[in-house]
C-alpha cells in the first residue's frame, strides 16, 4: 500500500477527517488512541501521505458518529480538478474552521461585513509566497 501514489481522493479524505476532527474539538492524539494508531499516523492520513484503509475509515466514521460517505464530500470536484481551491480544501487549512465558527457567532451584519473586508485587506497586503 505504501508504494502507491496518493491521488486527489486520498487527499480529500484526509482533509475531511481533519475538518470533522477539528469540529469535534478532538486532538490528533485523542483520535489516534480511539482508532489504535499513533498521532503521527493520523497526521499522515490527514495530509494524504498515507491512504486510509476501509477498516480504519470505518473506525474513524464510528468514532465521529458520521457515515463513511462524509469523508468523500467533494470527491467529484477533486477528481475533475475543478478550478480553484474547493471549500473542503479551504476548511482544512489551519485556523479556518475556528475563524468561520467565530465569524458565524457574530450576529451584527455590519460587523460581519467589516470583518470580511478586514480579512480581504489583509490577504491583499500579505499575499502568499510564490512557490516555484
Amino acid at each position: 500500500m505504501g508504494d502507491r501514489c496518493r491521488d486527489a481522493v486520498d487527499t480529500l479524505v484526509g482533509q475531511n477527517i481533519r475538518i470533522i476532527r477539528q469540529d469535534r474539538g478532538m486532538s490528533q492524539t485523542e483520535l489516534g488512541r480511539k482508532i489504535d494508531v499513533t498521532f503521527q499516523q493520523v497526521q499522515k492520513y490527514e495530509n494524504g501521505t498515507n491512504r486510509v484503509g476501509s477498516g480504519r475509515l470505518f473506525k474513524i466514521a464510528s468514532t465521529f458518529g458520521v457515515p463513511i460517505t462524509a469523508f468523500f464530500e467533494g470527491a467529484n470536484e477533486a477528481v475533475n480538478g475543478d478550478a480553484g481551491p474547493s471549500p473542503v480544501a479551504m476548511l482544512a487549512e489551519p485556523y479556518v474552521l475556528r475563524l468561520l465558527q467565530a465569524f458565524c457567532a457574530v450576529e451584527n451584519m455590519d460587523l460581519r461585513r467589516s470583518l470580511a473586508e478586514l480579512a480581504e485587506h489583509l490577504a491583499k497586503a500579505h499575499p502568499p509566497a510564490r512557490r516555484g
